[in-house]
Parts: structure tokens; sequence; C-alpha cells
């Protein structure tokens, strides 16, 4: 980076220049700013493909295996000096604001297992058994990896929130003491919780914390020889009170985490500069300079002010192509590295974003954006052949791929209000399907990065074939699919997937423009979309939620009964279903239940609004139109409710007769992002049971739950 571009305070500048030159002894060389600067320029252009550690190898080692130095490093670092992998990102845990398996005497060292609460019996911490060894991970990782030609990177998680369980009757491992002391310190406590983020964030608006942020990172810069440091801003995405509370990042707070960044800027520069090379920053961040700015980053400023070097984009939710991220960094730059973290989409059952077909497909796609390097997260398998693959194109340009419209589905809505409004690519995944109704159109890009064109010039057959998932699809004449203009006429349907061939010719480098209308078909009212019936527990493409040891569902008395029986943080379960319907639907509900006690749901959504029927054992009623109640004893015998639901308007009928009518039951409102109905038991704070006997909907819309574009390549 370009010194005459600094725009750093008068202040920063002139502590800098006046550090005094640096001890030299060894292997340490005299090194003037300007040529740390200039080296560090150079490093941070390297082309590398790095791997992200969370540090679980030595929180979650074996229990009964001996502890050495190379039985800690095969759990997830041996195999990776045969690889592509030049860069270690290792995370010393982290969880909970200043909890380490590292040595530090600034934080606290993570001394207890998960299994002193209950959690992984078969695992260990052993974090003091190292430091008792006088080493620890951390500096085990740092050692390998130099030895192997590997840099490492210390990654902090810079508010990570594993410990948003924690509660004093039931305490969290992860939960630090420093929470516990100073619960003042937090946006919010367990009792009350924030709207955005999470309640167990500190909030960095405090002096405290930033002070400590800045001592942790500078403790690691001053006793190990790491490569450079990572701020992990994105796990997870909560710092300051007044954001959790649903408000955006002001000007002052934007200025004080700008002045943490200046802090941390100027400790590497002393220290790069005593040890004789350079320790570079990276930052893990949403890939949105105005979603950034909202939530409490000033990333045009930091990077103006030349205040890290490589900027890694994107974690649970992506808002942009690779292309813009690309584009900044060379706006002002910084080396960008896409990060390819693990798709946690729901619901998938064919094609899997997280298969090596699926990571070759993101690889190629990030490569031919002109990302500087490549990043991954969450993946943890030494032995995946994704290590010697996805570092370079060349490697993966003639193997299957899978190009997928959405990979990552989360919701940025979670962290910021109105985040998904940052948003500017397509969200298509079998948890958020899309609607297409009679005589309309739905249209949406499909990236792909490799050139199937020049590759059969030049000898290779690629074979391309565009899937689409559709289980409401009876027969494929119900739609038509056109692929950059030209309809797609041959299809072969394999249960809900309808499988289109793509000519060669008409497959682009870069985005493929796909259309898919539906002809006008009648639904009748014996004709359901989706039918259980309880005779074994729902299959795909139902989802449940994770539930607790709390909740239970088993097929009982030629019913599901669904059973929440506490009322902390995850008592609650629900099994859900991905039916993209609209507000223009008609759409219809019905389900066979009886009651046993409490509070259960029947909620549904359409992406833009939703609402949910209570049902207790004296009355049911619209959760958001609780004012209008009917009263009747739902517990003496199975009822059939049904709802009908048409643009706003949401009908009720029990066993047939209107019970609730309200007009205004679905007018547009947050905190329904996701396009499903789903039925289940109560809820983090209430109790309760029933039996399910049936449960179907019927829409007069086609929804699809996925598309996926597959290049195979026969043999040259």
């Amino acid at each position: 980076m370009i010194f005459s571009k600094l725009t750093l305070p008068l202040i920063y500048l002139f502590v800098l220049f006046a550090i005094p030159a640096p001890f030299v002894s060894g292997k340490e060389k005299p090194l003037s700013v300007e040529k740390l600067r200039s080296l560090r320029e150079t490093l941070a252009f390297k082309k590398r493909f790095a791997a992200n550690n969370d540090g679980c190898d030595a929180l979650y080692f074996p229990r009964k295996e001996k502890l050495t130095a190379e039985s800690f490093l095969k759990q997830r670092t041996t195999e990776l000096a045969n690889s592509q992998v030049n860069t270690i990102f290792y995370c010393t845990i982290s969880s909970g604001f200043g909890q380490f398996t590292h040595n530090t005497k600034v934080g606290e060292v993570l001394k207890h297992s998960p299994a002193d609460f209950g959690i992984a019996p078969n695992k260990r911490n052993i974090t003091s058994e190292l430091i008792a060894m006088k080493t620890d991970p951390l500096q085990l990782v740092v050692d390998y990896g130099h030895a192997r030609d590997q840099e490492v990177f210390w990654s902090m998680r810079m508010n990570d929130t594993h410990d948003v369980a924690h509660t004093p009757e039931k305490p969290y491992f992860l939960f630090p003491q420093l929470k516990k002391d100073h619960p003042d310190w937090l946006v919010g406590s367990h009792l009350k919780r924030t709207p955005y983020g999470r309640w167990s964030s500190v909030d960095y608006a405090r002096k405290e914390i930033r002070d400590l942020a800045f001592r942790y990172i500078e403790e690691v810069c001053q006793n190990y020889d790491v490569d450079g440091i990572e701020l992990d801003f994105f796990r997870h995405l909560c710092y300051f009170k007044s954001v959790a509370n649903g408000k955006k990042a002001t000007q002052q707070e934007l200025d004080l985490m700008t002045g943490l960044m200046q802090l941390i800027r100027k400790m590497t520069e002393e220290e790069g500069i005593k040890r004789g090379r350079p320790i570079l920053i990276a930052i893990r961040v949403p890939d949105s300079i105005e979603f950034c700015q909202a939530i409490g980053f000033d990333l045009d400023r930091w990077m103006d002010s030349d205040l890290f070097d490589i900027l890694i984009t994107t974690g649970y939710f992506r808002l942009n192509k690779w292309e813009q991220s690309v584009a900044i960094g060379k706006k002002y730059g910084v080396a960008v590295y896409p990060c390819l973290s693990d798709s946690r989409v729901l619901g998938e059952s064919r094609f899997y974003r997280r298969s090596l077909e699926g990571l070759r497909g993101r690889a190629m796609k990030a490569w031919q954006a002109g990302a500087n390097g490549l990043y991954t997260y969450n993946h943890f398998n030494p032995n995946s052949p994704m290590w010697k693959e996805l570092g370079n194109p060349d490697t993966i340009r003639y193997k299957k791929k899978l190009y997928f419209v959405t990979v990552r589905d989360g919701n940025p809505s979670r962290w910021l209000i109105k985040g998904d409004s940052y948003r500017t690519i397509p969200i298509l995944t079998p948890s958020h399907p899309k609607a297409i109704t009679p005589g309309n159109e739905l249209s949406f890009n499909l990236p792909i990065a490799d050139d199937v064109q020049a590759a059969q010039q030049s000898g290779h057959q690629p074979k391309v074939v565009l899937h689409l998932e559709a289980p409401k699809v009876i027969q494929p004449s119900q739609i038509v699919v056109w692929m950059n203009g030209t309809v797609l006429e041959k299809c072969t349907q394999a249960k809900n997937w309808l499988d289109y061939e793509v000519p060669v010719s008409k497959l682009k480098q870069g985005d493929n423009q796909i259309s898919i209308r539906m002809k006008s078909l009648p639904v009748s009212k014996t004709d359901w979309n989706i039918i259980y019936n309880a005779k074994e527990l729902p299959a795909k493409p139902w989802t449940a939620d994770r539930g607790s040891s709390k909740t239970k569902s088993i097929i009982q008395q030629e019913a599901l009964l669904i059973a929440d029986r506490g009322t902390t943080s995850g008592d609650y379960l629900y099994y859900r279903y991905p039916w993209g319907t609209d507000a223009n639907s008609k759409t219809v509900i019905e389900t066979r239940v009886k009651v046993v006690s409490g509070h259960n749901a029947i909620i549904f959504t359409n992406g833009a609004s939703g609402n949910r029927l209570i049902l207790k054992p004296n009355e049911i009623y619209l959760y958001h139109n609780s004012s209008v109640k009917h009263l009747m004893n739902t517990t003496e015998q199975f009822h059939d409710y049904q709802i009908e639901m048409n643009k706003t308007g949401v009908k009720v009928f029990v066993d047939h007769v209107l019970k609730i009518d309200v007009a205004t039951a679905l007018v547009p409102r947050g905190g329904y992002p996701r396009n499903e109905f789903a039925f289940g038991a109560a809820n983090s704070t209430d109790m309760g049971e029933a039996y399910w006997k049936s449960v179907k909907a019927r829409t007069t819309n086609i929804s699809i739950h996925d598309a996926v574009i597959s290049i195979d390549y026969a043999a040259k």
C-alpha cells in the first residue's frame, strides 16, 4: 500500500516515527518503517490458500488418547503439510470474549472441559496439559507450520457468543468469568434478550472492552512468532448495544472502533520493527461497505487509512457478488479473500453445497472473480481432497463441479435492522424457495466460472445439466424453462427433480439468466400439494428444529406426539416445510390435531408476512390478532383445523365451520424471513404438547426449491 495515501492522525504518525531503532540480534536485521510497509504490501498480496482452524482440536481432544505434540497436530494440522494450503489461521477458541487456549496472562486460560458440563463426554480440553509441558496449541501450530514453510496467523473472534445458552441456573462452559463479574458490559441479559445480535455480546462502546481486545491481541504479537493476526468480526456480528436494540451505529461508535483499529495497526508495526518482519492484519467482515458501516465498521476509512492488509468477506450470509469485493480491494490496494464457509443450508436432498463438487464450483467462481487468495471456514477434515484441489484453479478446471444460485442463506436481519435490504444477489435454497403462480414467470441469475465452450474447443467434452427441485411439479409439461433466452427441451424427471440438458453453446462464463413459467393449471379442493400422515416421523423436505432434552417427537396412538416440556432457551420443536407460497396465492392448510396441554401452533409465512394459529386446551386464536378468539375444548378429541389464506386475510375453520375471520392477519411484517409452514410445540418460555394425525397444504402455485448446474467433463 502506498504510504502517501495514508490519512492517519498526526499523533499516530509522530508516535510511529519516534520508535527507536530495534534491537538487532541473531537473524534479525534492521528494518525501517518504509521497508516494513513495503515488505508488508508484498506479503499481503502473496497468493494464499488459507485454512481456518477454530481450535476445537485442543478443546475436544480424544479423552483416552495419550497427549503428545504429534497426537495433537494429527487432529487437524499434519495432513495440511501435504496439500495446497500455505497458510493456517489458528483460533485459540476466544469464545465468550477473553477465554483462550493459548498461555495468556491478560485473558483467561480456558481450562475446563466440555465434559465437565455434560457435553462431549469422550473429549477433553488439553490446554492445561500442554501449558504444563511448556507449550500450548498456538505455539505447536506456529512451530509446525514454519518448519514446513506454512504461514500461521492467529485468529481472534472479536465477539464470539457461543455462550448465549448460559443461564445462572444452567451455566455454559464457554461463558467467561469476565461476563459474570461485569454483566453491565454486555448488550443484554438472558432475561432481556436483544432483538438483533445476541444478548451475551460485549459492548464495544465501553472503553474497558476495547482496551481488553487490544491487550489480548498485543500479547499474542509480543509472545508468538505469528505471521499475521485475523480480527474475525463476523463471529459474531454484534458490537454495540444500540445496534443490538434496532439502531444503526453512530459516527461516535464508528470512531471508537476505528480508534481500536489504529492502535492495533500501530502496535503491529512496532512489534514488526522489533522482530525484523511485518505482522499482517486480516479482517473478516460482511461483503458490503454499507452493511458494515451500519453495524459499526467504517471500512472505507479503515482501508483509506491503511489499517489492515487482507479483506476476508462473508460468513453466515453473502450480500454481493465476489466481483464487488475484488473491486473494493483494487480501489484501496487491499488483498481480497472470499470465504468458503460451510453452507448450513437446510433441506438439501440430492445436491449438496458442502460436497467436493460444490466446493469446486465455489472456489472456481472466486478465482474467476479475481480473488487474491481463498480462505476456508468450518472445514476441519484434514484428509479431505479439497485441500489438494481448491488452492489452484488449474487443478479443478476440468473436474466435475456444481454451481448453485445461493450457497449461504443466513438472515442478515438477524444482526442488523433491515439487514436483508443490503442484499443484491438472489436467494433460492430448499429453506427459501420461490413461488411461480399460473401465467407468471420466475427469473434469476446463476453464475458460472467454467468456460465450457473453450473447454470443448480444446478437446474436452463438457456435459451441462440444469437441475430444478420442484416437489409440486407432477409432470415437466407443467412448466417452461429458458436458459439465456433459449427454451430447454430435453428433460428427465428424478423424483422431485427436473433435469434439463443445456447445450454447451448456450452456457455463458458469468451470469446465466434462467426463467421459469408455470402453465395455468386448475387445483381442486381435494388436490393437496403437501400431505403428511402420521405413520412415521416427517421426512425431507420436512426439517425438524434441533429441540432439546426436554422436547420429544414420537409416533404414538396412531399420531405424532410433539411435546415441549421445558421453559429455557432451545426448548421448542417444530417440523417445517418450505412451500414457497406468496401473498397472491390462495393457500390452505388443514391439520387434524388433539391438544394435550399448553401452547401448540401452526406457523405460516410467505416471505413478506406471517402468523400462527395457537392451539390451547380451551381456546384457539391467531398470534398477531389475539383479541379474536374462539373458545372450545381442544383436548377431548381430534379436530380438523383449516386455515385459508388469501392476500392479507386469514380464515380459520374448525371441523369445516368458520370460527375466525381476520382481514388483516397477513399484513406485511418483519420477523418472518422464511417461506414455510410449520407445526409443533410451544417456544422457549412456554410448554405444550399435542397429537398430530395429519397435516396437509394446498397452493395454486409451484415452488422451486433449488436450482443447480452441474458440469462434468469426459476424458480428453
